[in-house]
């Protein structure tokens, strides 16, 4: 209602005019509005929004509850500009550029920001804000919302680190199954290789045996004509290189017998220095350089001479004989992580024996194919591409490791890592060798090569054997069951048909307790040979072998076989079974030798043999102290007033000859009995009495007097 006065001429008021207005629809409007709006804020505070309105220019002007109870800011505080005060410092600039472009431009507000919550924390927001135009164009105010978005987009992060984690997985997974089947690949080309060269290993071997076995029958028959002398040997020296490529061929396939002990490889490079030069030549110059204190390491001595000199003639054909070729041995350690990034790598330590040369080196596309079998750089002809492959196999059988470094024109290093041996070293072998000799036993030959085994008959026949022959082991043990006797069994180890060579020998054993075996092969296969390694207590003789070799390995397991044989009847002491494995009985403690008594050392790698010569000695008054090697003879030798050295001819890395030479160093009026089964190795041996395998308690006791008599005395009793 408004109230109009109504004047008159005069000035006086003549009456009051009432205007009445219907404000319904406006009253309505506001309310609805009003309702619209707690509408919107409470849908706002349902989806964590904060409503907000600003002047047309951007201020935030009048009461703004929501912001300030989001923020905890004043009206004072948030007023124009100040809500800018709330947002995070590396937010806030950011924030009022764009919100200043969005008003100059007329358009909608879209960013995201951290706002500080009055308790301190801080979250983030999605901001949307729109300006209300009226009809003319003109812009009213700003509406904008704040919507809490904090959750949302930490699980959004949440969710990419998840994608990114299950990419990286997938990518992984993958790869480590690319790699898996790059190894099963690997794996199956180098079982295919393994197989492959073991069949031609194993057919070579037995052709050069027959070439072989003829040649030296031949050269009994051509004895004193000199130039056939000459072809003969020839032949036989061509005969030893095809016996190395086959060799190498199982090298590579990681398929040949290693016979490891332990060494410490500087003395073998040492040992080797002369021929070393004499392999690479003057122009080259040599340099060795070994670490202090290099572990000794457990290694196929005879493989690890091959394989250096193999790199050695490699960096001399890279440098075209002119140049330095360096050998570094040291002490290395692998650790985990470099296991993990190469293939048959095993973290731990290791003697790495280190190959450099001046020479031309080599691209990454070549020193991928290296290592692979018959390849080979040098032109057709000179080389048969074996040499670095037969290392690298030979390292890898023996669960070492090979890397190669090189760059064109900088040169080459081969590096070798050997599997570490805690152990003492063994003492090299230096067998003294005689005229061999044959024998008058009967021996049984198992081969199925025709060719071979007439060869052999026929040179077991000159050597003045009685020889029996089976094709396959099933004809062998029908010889074996006809109760005729034998011997020694000689067998390959490759045989046709269901009745494997190892079980020959089992079931011959069990009939045949005291016969003697020996196997023979081109190829062993898996049967004797367990982790690359002969296995314990077989003797093995290669093809191709010699005449001279046959007949020295005969000798030796005949005798070894006959001293055991000793031990089922003694005249003390309870029977020794010849089938008991020496490694399950324990030898008797040795007593203290009473006051007067010789005491004699006996060492013996055979425990039955030991043990029975030991028991022999001590029926016959002797104190007696036992050792299974050389090295643990001379730790005995050390600390015991030893009298007499009882010691066989091969000894596991040592042979006697040089036990003795040793032991007398320690003690020189030591008394020397050398108990062998080929005494021609120690004919003519100074100061020491020779004992043929087998003997009796009176050989021994005769041999122990005799080799008394040859040492002055000192003050105690020098028989018994």
């Amino acid at each position: 209602l408004f109230y109009t006065p109504v004047y008159e001429a005069d000035g006086r008021v003549g009456g009051v005019m009432c205007t009445c207005i219907d404000n319904s629809a406006r009253i309505a409007l506001e309310r609805g509005l009003a309702t619209s709006n707690a509408r919107f804020r409470t849908a706002m505070e349902a989806m964590h929004g904060v409503l907000w309105t600003n002047s047309p220019d951007g201020r935030m002007v009048g009461e703004q509850p929501a912001w300030a109870a989001l923020t905890g800011q004043s009206e004072a505080q948030y007023r124009d500009f100040g809500w800018a005060e709330a947002v995070h410092p590396d937010d806030r600039a950011p924030t009022i550029e764009a919100w200043n472009a969005a008003v100059a431009n007329r358009t909608m507000f879209v960013h995201e920001h951290r706002v500080r919550r009055q308790d301190g924390a801080w979250r983030r927001f999605a901001i949307r804000a729109l300006p209300i135009i009226d009809d003319v164009g003109t812009i009213l105010e700003w509406v904008g919302v704040h919507s809490d978005i904090t959750h949302q987009r930490a699980a959004e992060e949440a969710l990419r680190e998840l994608n990114a984690n299950l990419e990286a997985r997938v990518v992984a997974e993958i790869d480590e199954r690319r790699k898996a089947e790059a190894k099963l690949a690997q794996a199956q080309k180098m079982e295919s290789i393994g197989k492959l060269t073991g069949g031609v290993a194993h057919d070579f071997n037995n052709l050069l045996q027959v070439i072989s076995g003829n040649l030296q029958l031949l050269a009994l028959d051509v004895a004193g004509n000199d130039r056939a002398e000459t072809r003969i040997a020839n032949a036989i020296a061509g005969v030893s290189r095809g016996s190395k490529l086959a060799a190498q061929l199982l090298a590579f396939g990681r398929r040949q017998a290693l016979e490891p002990k332990v060494v410490n490889i500087s003395r073998l490079v040492r040992n080797m220095d002369d021929m070393l030069r004499r392999a690479i030549g003057e122009g080259v110059e040599v340099e060795t350089i070994v670490g202090g204190g290099l572990w000794n390491s457990y290694i196929d001595t005879a493989q690890i001479e091959n394989a250096l000199l193999n790199l050695a003639i490699n960096a001399r054909d890279a440098m075209d004989g002119q140049g330095k070729l360096t050998i570094e041995l040291g002490n290395a350690h692998l650790d985990a992580d470099y296991a993990d990034g190469h293939d048959e790598v095993t973290a731990g330590q290791y003697v790495m024996l280190a190959v450099s040369d001046t020479g031309c080196g080599m691209d990454a596309a070549l020193i991928e194919k290296v290592f692979e079998p018959f390849f080979s750089t040098k032109g057709e002809g000179k080389g048969s591409g074996l040499g670095l492959s037969m290392v690298y196999g030979f390292v890898k059988q023996s669960g070492g490791h090979v890397k190669i470094y090189s760059e064109v024109g900088e040169g080459t290093t081969i590096k070798l890592y050997l599997p570490r041996s805690m152990e003492s070293e063994d003492i090299e072998v230096h067998v003294e060798t005689g005229p061999i000799v044959g024998g008058t036993e009967t021996v049984l030959v198992v081969e199925d090569d025709e060719e071979v085994r007439v060869t052999v008959v026929e040179m077991l026949s000159d050597l003045g054997y009685r020889v029996l022959k089976a094709g396959d082991a099933g004809a062998a043990l029908n010889v074996i069951e006809s109760g005729m006797p034998i011997d020694i069994l000689f067998t390959d180890v490759v045989m046709p048909g269901t009745l494997k060579s190892p079980e020959l020998a089992r079931k011959a054993r069990e009939r045949l307790p005291g016969i003697a075996v020996l196997f023979t092969s081109g190829y062993t296969e898996n049967s004797i040979v367990h982790g690359g390694k002969l296995d314990a207590g077989v003797e093995l003789l290669s093809k191709p072998y010699t005449r001279e070799a046959l007949a020295r390995r005969l000798r030796h397991v005949l005798a070894n076989q006959r001293q055991r044989d000793t031990g089922t009847v003694r005249p003390a002491g309870d029977p020794i079974d010849p089938m008991v494995s020496p490694t399950v009985r324990a030898a008797d403690p040795s007593p203290l030798p009473a006051l007067g008594q010789l005491l004699v050392l006996v060492v013996e790698d055979d425990a039955l043999i030991c043990l029975n010569t030991a028991e022999m000695l001590r029926d016959r008054g002797y104190g007696v102290v036992e050792a299974g090697s050389a090295e643990e003879a001379m730790a005995i030798l050390e600390s015991e007033p030893i009298d007499v050295l009882v010691s066989d001819v091969n000894l596991p890395g040592c042979s006697g000859l040089e036990l003795a030479e040793q032991a007398r160093g320690l003690r020189s009026s030591l008394a020397i009995v050398f108990a062998s089964g080929d005494t021609a190795a120690v004919i003519g041996t100074q100061g020491a009495t020779i004992l043929a395998k087998p003997y009796n308690m009176g050989e021994l006791d005769q041999a122990v007097k005799q080799a008394m008599a040859q040492v002055p005395t000192d003050g105690r009793v020098t028989s018994s």
